[in-house]
């Protein structure tokens, strides 16, 4: 069962990796020296797998949205610096309505690429599971941008881990493109 499948059909803009939770119970974190850089890794992992599906030429990803903002600088905003934070909230659920400043950038991100959704990986946390394996959980919004109101929040798992490694990002963008497309 695919429950965005609908999606493959639209054109959606796919926002960066947002932020990595402190928290953390695998002690994974402290692996990783730059948190940008490996949020952007796991940016990269889940344009791979989406493409992969057959979504590259209908779907916006963050290097391409990095490239617009750049040829648009009065009018567009960074895709890295989003005012994402508010989406973090455990009260977000369908419906919410966007605040600004985001509910802005997310218009002037439709209004440049065509696009009325927007996925939003909001925070990747870590944690373990029943058997004491790593994994890694992606909360992820998607808003409607021309209501400006989040229309999904949820959590992606990855497979368990014994130890953080780039199968990781991998599991998490395939778990992602399992809601959306058939690998």
């Amino acid at each position: 069962m695919r429950p965005f499948a609908a999606l493959a059909e639209q054109r959606v803009v796919v926002a960066p990796a947002y932020r990595i939770s402190e928290t953390d119970p695998t002690g994974w974190l402290a692996q990783i020296p730059r948190t940008r850089e490996y949020l952007r890794t796991l940016d990269d992992a889940i344009g791979a797998e989406l493409a992969a599906r057959g979504l590259k030429s209908q779907w916006v990803f963050p290097p391409d949205l990095a490239r617009a903002a750049k040829r648009n600088p009065t009018y567009a905003v960074d895709p890295y610096t989003l005012a994402v934070e508010p989406l973090r909230a455990s009260n977000v659920a369908p419906e919410t309505k966007l605040r600004e400043p985001l509910a802005s950038q997310i218009r002037t991100m439709i209004a440049l690429h065509d696009a009325r959704v927007v996925l939003i990986p909001v925070e990747l946390r870590f944690e373990k599971d029943r058997t004491g394996q790593g994994i890694a959980v992606l909360r992820l919004a998607l808003l409607d941008g021309r209501l400006s109101e989040v229309r999904w929040v949820g959590d992606v798992r990855s497979a368990p881990s014994a130890t953080l490694s780039p199968a990781v990002a991998s599991s998490l963008a395939a778990h992602l493109g399992d809601l959306i497309a058939a690998p």
